[in-house]
């Protein structure tokens, strides 16, 4: 029975590994790509994650290190998306996510009223700078431990967008979530911006929140309106 179980184990990994590819040279960002809860005659929501900057590289299989698809390896039940998991050398340039989420639209079956994109670190500036320049694409976005540019304000007071920070980050301090946050607000106070901020939290340790449903169901609980 245990060999049994053990086997089981082995083929529902093995599966969902095999349904994380490599995409290379499709976009301006090489990314793994997440198909396992995909059916091409469904509309997909599609889930972007962005990276810190230790998983920057070439190597694409650093993206499983940590974040999205680390959590769904792990046995995380991430609602029904396609997910993508693109990866820098040198910091995040919107234009090139957009890119990114360009493909996806162009070769997918993606609603695109359930856009959704996360970042860590490196990441978090990353997903508050492409929501910021590109709000009109997004339903809902979570930056964790990072940042983003005040320039932006204005359109990501637009976007429901949830920032999260660790008290004790030595890394990235939490001022620099705050300053996003009450960018936001100043921009307009019925935005729908929250701020959390994790006491006695690390740089490392809020990795955790991609570990538990609530980012997840709140995001996806979040859909845009679409101009027809």
């Amino acid at each position: 029975m245990i060999k049994y179980m053990l086997s089981l184990c082995l083929l529902f990994s093995g599966i969902a590994y095999a349904q994380q590819e490599a995409v290379k040279g499709k976009a301006a960002y090489d990314f793994l790509l997440d198909t396992m809860n995909y059916k091409k005659e469904i509309r997909s929501p599609l889930l972007i994650f962005l990276h810190g900057k230790s998983l920057s590289g070439s190597d694409l299989n650093r993206v499983k290190r940590y974040g999205v698809l680390y959590a769904k390896n792990r046995g995380i039940e991430i609602p029904s998306s396609v997910i993508i998991a693109p990866q820098t050398s040198n910091g995040w340039d919107p234009d090139k996510v957009k890119d990114v989420l360009d493909y996806a639209l162009a070769n997918y079956n993606i609603d695109p009223s359930r856009v959704y994109v996360c970042g860590m670190s490196m990441g978090g500036y990353g997903t508050l700078d492409f929501v910021g320049k590109y709000p009109d694409q997004v339903a809902a976005a979570v930056a964790i431990c990072g940042g983003g540019s005040l320039k932006y304000a204005n359109n990501l007071s637009t976007v429901p967008v949830w920032i999260q920070h660790g008290s004790a980050d030595r890394a990235v301090p939490a001022s620099e979530s705050k300053k996003i946050y009450q960018a936001i607000k100043k921009a307009d106070p019925e935005a729908d911006a929250k701020l959390t901020i994790i006491p006695g939290g690390t740089h490392g340790s809020v990795e955790r929140l991609f570990h538990n449903n609530a980012i997840y169901d709140w995001m996806f609980g979040k859909r845009k309106r679409v101009k027809s």
